[in-house]
C-alpha cells in the first residue's frame, strides 16, 4: 500500500483536459471573433486598394464644353461641325467659318478662363503614374483601364486600337505621349464593354495629326498644335495649348460624362444621342420650343383652377343654399314660420 501522496487522476471529461483538446474558435468565442474581425479588416482594406488603384478621371474645368480650344489660331476647309464651343486665346483668328453648335469664344474672358483650366488638366494627365507602356504603334493593341506611356511619338498605323472598359461605365483610359501623336488614314478607335468616349484622354507632348478618314476617340491636350485632316471624325475634344487647331471637313462630337459614379450617362453637348439611349435636344430647337410649350401649359393650367372653382361653388351651394352664389337669392327662398307668441292656450 502506497502511503505517499495520493495521486489524482483527472477524468478525461474534465474541463482542464477538454479545454485542450477544443477547436481554437469555441474557446469561449473570442478567437473565433477575433479572426472574423482580422477577415473583415482585411477585406476592408483589399476593397479600398481596389478603389484607390482605380484611374481617376481628368479635370477640364471650364474647358470641358469646348469642342476645339486653341492657342495661336482656328483654321477650317470646307464644312466641319463641331457640337461644343469654339475658343482661342490668345490668338484672334478663325478662318473657314466653321459650323459651330455652342457659343465662340476668342480672346474673351472665358476663353482665357478655358486655357488655364487645359494647362492645369494638362499637367495633371501627365502627372500620372504609369501603369504600363503604349509601345510605339496602337495598332491592333486592346488597352484596359489605367495609364499608358509612350516616352516618345506614337502612331496608329492601321487599322484599328479597342479600349475595353470590362463592364466599367467609369473606365478611365489616359495615354501620356511624349513627343507627337498621329493617325493614318481610316483608323479608328474602338470603345467596348461600355467605354466611354468622355473618359479616354490623350496628353501629347508636342502635335497630333489625325490622318483622312480616321474615326478618334476621346480628349486631345496638345503642348503645341492638332491637325484633323479631311473626312476625320471626333468623338471627343481638340485642344491645344500654344498652336493652331486645323480642321478639314470634319465632325467633332463633344460629350460629358454626366456622373462620375454609378454609371452616369454620356451627354453630348449641342444636342445628340446619348450613349444611355437618351436624346438631348440643341440650344437653338430649346430657345424656338420652350416659350410655346410654357404659354401652352399656363392656359391649361387657368382654365383647370377655373373648372375646379366653379365645382367647388356648386358643391357649396347644394349643401348651403343661402351661402354663397345663391346668397342674392335670399327673396325666392321660402322662410320658415315662426310660433305666435300672442296665440292664446287651447290646450
Amino acid at each position: 500500500m502506497n502511503r505517499g501522496v495520493q495521486q489524482t487522476y483527472e477524468s478525461p471529461l474534465s474541463d482542464s483536459l477538454a479545454v485542450g483538446r477544443r477547436p481554437l474558435f469555441r474557446r469561449g468565442g473570442k478567437t473565433f471573433r477575433v479572426v472574423l474581425l482580422l477577415l473583415g479588416s482585411l477585406s476592408s482594406l483589399l476593397f479600398a486598394s481596389s478603389a484607390l488603384g482605380a484611374t481617376a478621371t481628368v479635370g477640364l474645368g471650364t474647358a470641358e464644353s469646348f469642342s476645339v480650344l486653341a492657342g495661336s489660331t482656328v483654321e477650317n476647309t470646307g464644312s466641319t461641325t463641331m457640337s461644343g464651343d469654339l475658343g482661342l486665346s490668345p490668338g484672334s483668328s478663325v478662318t473657314g467659318a466653321p459650323h459651330v453648335l455652342g457659343a465662340t469664344h476668342v480672346d474673351d474672358a472665358v476663353a482665357i478662363g478655358a486655357k488655364s483650366a487645359l494647362t492645369t488638366a494638362y499637367n495633371e494627365a501627365a502627372s500620372r503614374e504609369s501603369n504600363g507602356s503604349a509601345g510605339t504603334d496602337l495598332a491592333s493593341q486592346n488597352f484596359t483601364p489605367g495609364v499608358y506611356t509612350a516616352s516618345s511619338s506614337l502612331q496608329l498605323s492601321s487599322g484599328s486600337v479597342t479600349l475595353n472598359a470590362e463592364g466599367n461605365p467609369n473606365a478611365v483610359f489616359i495615354f501620356q505621349v511624349g513627343e507627337a501623336l498621329t493617325t493614318a488614314s481610316n483608323t479608328t478607335v474602338s470603345l467596348v464593354n461600355e467605354a466611354r468616349a468622355c473618359n479616354v484622354f490623350w496628353q501629347i507632348g508636342s502635335s497630333a495629326t489625325l490622318g483622312t478618314g480616321t474615326h478618334f476617340v476621346g480628349t486631345i491636350m496638345a503642348k503645341a498644335s492638332i491637325t484633323a485632316n479631311s473626312a476625320a471624325t471626333i468623338e471627343g475634344r481638340l485642344l491645344a495649348e500654344t498652336g493652331a487647331v486645323t480642321l478639314e471637313n470634319n465632325t467633332i462630337t463633344t460629350s460629358t460624362c454626366a456622373s462620375s459614379s454609378g454609371g452616369g450617362t454620356e451627354t453630348t453637348t449641342g444636342g445628340g444621342t446619348t450613349s444611355g439611349g437618351g436624346v438631348v435636344g440643341s440650344a437653338a430647337s430649346a430657345i424656338a420650343i420652350t416659350p410655346a410649350k410654357l404659354i401652352a401649359s399656363k392656359s391649361t393650367a387657368r382654365k383647370a383652377t377655373k373648372k375646379a372653382a366653379k365645382k367647388r361653388a356648386k358643391k357649396a351651394a347644394a349643401k348651403h343654399p343661402r351661402s354663397g352664389t345663391h346668397a342674392s337669392k335670399r327673396g325666392s327662398l321660402a322662410r320658415p314660420a315662426l310660433p305666435n307668441k300672442r296665440a292664446a292656450f287651447t290646450g
